[in-house]
């Protein structure tokens, strides 16, 4: 599922940019489904964004979600980043594939809080300043 590629600090800067503004965009939407569904693809852009910094690419096949939401939990050492990603890759899944799925504003702000925390750790990995984003 994974390959050896060497990125630049460029192309990694510019991946995590756009973890960063998809998670903007889910923090400021005040439609539970857009926050859900733009704070589920910051936290898989976060993951490619780790797994560049280790020099591993994704390539897409089916699948390559749980590897890169797997991979996400190995790399920042948080087993719960499975448990709670793939939550949500099942409910963006069942809304996307199957009957739909109505994302409460509760559900949505808990994700959003929980993401935050990921972002942060996130951040320190990426960064390796230990600093806190302001999100």
């Amino acid at each position: 599922m994974f390959e050896r590629f060497s990125f630049t600090e460029k192309q990694i800067n510019q991946y995590y940019k756009s973890a960063l503004r998809d998670f903007l965009i889910a923090s400021k939407s005040e439609i539970p489904e857009v926050t859900f569904r733009f704070c589920y693809d910051a936290l898989i852009k976060l993951s490619i964004t780790i797994c560049a910094k280790n020099n591993l690419r994704v390539r897409a096949r089916a699948g390559h979600h749980i590897e890169l939401i797997e991979k996400l939990s190995e790399f920042l050492k948080n087993k719960e980043i499975i448990i709670v990603a793939n939550e949500m890759r099942m409910k963006r899944n069942k809304d996307l594939y199957g009957e739909g799925v109505l994302i409460s504003d509760v559900d949505a702000k808990d994700y959003i809080k929980w993401a935050k925390n990921i972002f942060y750790e996130g951040d320190e990995y990426v960064s390796k300043k230990g600093r806190r984003l302001d999100i």
